[in-house]
C-alpha cells in the first residue's frame, strides 16, 4: 500500500522550502501545527480528539503534566503524550528545525528524562526533517552523548514503531505475554548508537518513497 498522499506532500513541502523552515525565524508552534501534529494523523492517532473523549482517554495530551525525578525534578510539560484507553505510550518533544539534534545533547536528554520519569519504554525527538526515537528505559545521564540510546538499526523503521496500530497491536500482544514491555534494570545502559531517521532520506527516495505496511506504518523502500 502506497505511502498517505498527506504524509509525501508533507515530506515535499519540507522540502521544497527548507531554507525557510530551517530558518531561526520560524518556530516551534508553526513546526507543531503545519508538520508534525499532521504527520501523526497520518500515523492514525487523533491529534485534535474528533472522536470527542474525555480528558482521561485522549490519544493525545498536548502539554502533559509530569513529575520529573532525581536532582532539580519538579513538574514539567513534555511537548505530546501519546495514549492508547488512557495509558501512556510514549512522548514526543518537538524543535524547531533550526536547533541541531543531531549535535546537540540537550533536547535529547530533555526528552529522555521525562519519559525515564514516567516509565515509558521509547519516546521520540523531531523537528520533522529528522525523527529520533530512544529507549527510555535506560538512565540518562546529564553527560550522555545525543546519540546515547538511540534505537539500534535492527529495529524496525523509525515511523512504524509510533503508528497507532502498531503500537495497539503491540498492545495486545503484551497482555499475552507480558515479557515483551518488560522494562531494563535502571542501572542497564545502552552503547551509543548514530542511528538517526532524516525523514526525507528514509521515507522521500527518488524512484521509491517508500510502502505503507500491514501494522499501518511505513517501512522504507529497498532502494536508496
Amino acid at each position: 500500500m502506497p505511502i498517505p498522499p498527506s504524509i509525501a506532500d508533507l515530506i515535499d513541502r519540507f522540502s521544497r522550502n527548507a531554507d525557510t523552515y530551517t530558518s531561526t525565524d520560524y518556530n516551534e508552534t508553526q513546526l507543531r501545527r503545519e508538520f508534525l501534529d499532521p504527520l501523526f494523523a497520518a500515523l492514525g492517532w487523533d491529534m485534535t480528539n474528533t472522536a470527542g473523549y474525555a480528558d482521561a482517554y485522549k490519544d493525545v495530551i498536548h502539554e502533559d503534566s509530569i513529575k520529573i525525578t532525581g536532582a532539580g525534578g519538579g513538574t514539567k510539560a513534555p511537548d505530546y503524550c501519546f495514549r492508547i484507553g488512557g495509558t501512556r505510550k510514549f512522548f514526543l518533544e518537538a524543535k524547531k528545525p533550526s536547533i541541531d539534534i543531531k549535535g546537540d545533547p540537550s533536547p535529547a536528554y530533555q526528552l529522555r528524562r521525562y519519559a525515564w520519569s514516567a516509565k515509558l519504554p521509547i519516546s521520540v525527538l523531531s523537528d520533522f526533517e529528522e525523527f529520533a526515537i530512544y529507549d527510555t528505559r535506560v538512565k540518562p545521564a546529564v553527560t550522555d552523548k545525543s546519540s546515547a540510546a538511540r534505537h539500534s538499526p535492527n529495529f524496525p523503521p523509525h515511523l512504524n514503531l509510533v503508528a497507532r496500530r502498531k503500537i495497539s497491536a503491540m498492545r495486545q500482544a503484551a497482555r499475552a505475554s507480558p515479557l515483551l514491555e518488560t522494562p531494563k534494570p535502571n542501572n542497564m545502559r545502552t552503547t551509543p548508537t548514530e542511528d538517526r531517521c532524516e525523514i526525507r532520506r528514509i521515507i522521500c527516495r527518488r524512484g521509491g518513497i517508500g510502502h505503507w505496511d500491514r501494522e499501518g506504518g511505513i517501512r522504507a523502500s529497498s532502494r536508496d
